[in-house]
Parts: structure tokens; C-alpha cells; sequence
């Protein structure tokens, strides 16, 4: 449906615009998800390897993904 406003000069490239922009915040906030989701994993990584029982526990994979982690941050 077209509408009233839609009719006037430059219409198209303001809303080509607004659309521009709405995508460039869109995909900043994909990246930074996507950084989030990455800091879960390794936080995940870490709390695997410290919840595995003593008895079976790599210490070297455990300070390993500790450092890895503290690197990150």
C-alpha cells in the first residue's frame, strides 16, 4: 500500500537510508552477540574442566583453560 508520504521527493532515499542504518545496528549487534557467545563457550571450557573429579582431573588442561580465559578478558 502506498502511502501519502511515501509520494514526496527523496521518500525513497530516506527510507533506503533509514533501512541502511538499521541494518549497520542490526549486524553491530550480531558481532557483539557473537562475542558474548564466544566468552560463554570459554567460560563453559573452564567450568568443565574444574567440575571433573579430582581423581581424573588434568591439572595442565586446567590451568591451560584458566589461562585461556583470563587472556580473553
Amino acid at each position: 500500500m502506498v502511502q501519502v508520504s511515501d509520494l514526496r521527493p527523496g521518500a525513497a532515499r530516506a527510507q533506503i537510508r533509514r533501512l541502511e542504518e538499521r541494518v549497520a545496528e542490526l549486524e553491530s549487534d550480531l558481532t557483539e552477540l557473537r562475542r558474548h557467545q564466544v566468552r560463554l563457550a570459554e567460560i563453559v571450557d573452564v567450568v568443565q574442566e574444574l567440575l571433573v573429579p579430582l581423581s581424573g582431573r588434568d591439572e595442565a588442561a586446567a590451568a591451560e583453560a584458566i589461562e585461556r580465559f583470563q587472556r580473553s578478558l
